[in-house]
């Protein structure tokens, strides 16, 4: 187990069963893993596995939590139509375990240089990683949200398998397939991946990082640079 000490917490001893809106949000990711199809491939298989256990084992060891201030970013103007959009799914039990801890999230950027544009139209709020809130090493949990039309540029993973799971929009990967709510992509490590965005609609995706403990708390995402035109 990798949990964070408790002392690098700036609310002394607060714990998962302190506040259980946070539980029952892993909870409710685990029951996402344990239910969506693998498609037949054994890798997504694997993965889902995998996270399941990670989140298993966080919740075993009834794990610290840090709350930094919360965060907005203009994308966020968008969350409210992806959640109510997302309570019409299949997967509205975790839009609303979201919604009852919403109020705490820290919306972020996660790059040092945001490309033109994408600032205003997509952002990220952890929820389960080395940054918190739910402090572990085990694995990172998150939620992306997209604005209607984002494009986001390709981008790779160095030594992390992810996944992502439509709650709410659609979107597709690499222009290749539609993923609507309650489908999941997944990305081994090392494969660039890029995803655009319904023209009418927010995209809501919920995504789980797989990796060697040191990997995912050292982890920085670079977006591939285009190739230049010549002629």
């Amino acid at each position: 187990m990798h949990d964070i000490p408790a002392s690098d917490m700036p609310v002394a001893g607060r714990r998962l069963t302190d506040l259980p809106d946070w539980g029952y949000l892993l909870r409710e990711y685990y029951e996402l893993y344990r239910f969506l199809p693998s498609g037949g491939s054994d890798r997504i298989r694997a993965h889902q596995r995998a996270v399941r256990e990670a989140i298993n084992r966080v919740l075993k060891a009834n794990v610290g939590l840090r709350f930094d201030p919360p965060a907005q970013k203009p994308v966020t103007a968008h969350l409210k139509r992806a959640l109510d959009e997302g309570r019409l799914e299949r997967t509205a039990p975790l839009i609303r375990a979201i919604e009852s801890v919403q109020d705490q999230f820290v919306w972020q950027y996660g790059y040092e240089k945001v490309p033109k544009g994408l600032e205003r139209t997509y952002a990220y709020a952890e929820i389960c990683g080395p940054n918190g809130p739910v402090l572990t090493s085990e694995v990172i949990l998150g939620l992306v949200l997209f604005a209607p039309r984002c494009t986001y540029p390709a981008h790779s993973h160095a030594g992390i398998s992810e996944s992502y799971v439509c709650l709410s929009g659609a979107v597709s990967e690499n222009h290749q397939g539609v993923y609507a709510p309650g489908s999941m992509i997944f990305n081994p490590p090392e494969h660039m991946h890029r995803i655009t965005v319904s023209i009418q609609e927010p995209a809501l995706l919920a995504y789980a990082w797989i990796g060697k403990p040191d990997i995912l708390a050292g982890q920085k995402m670079v977006f591939s640079r285009p190739r230049s035109k010549r002629g």
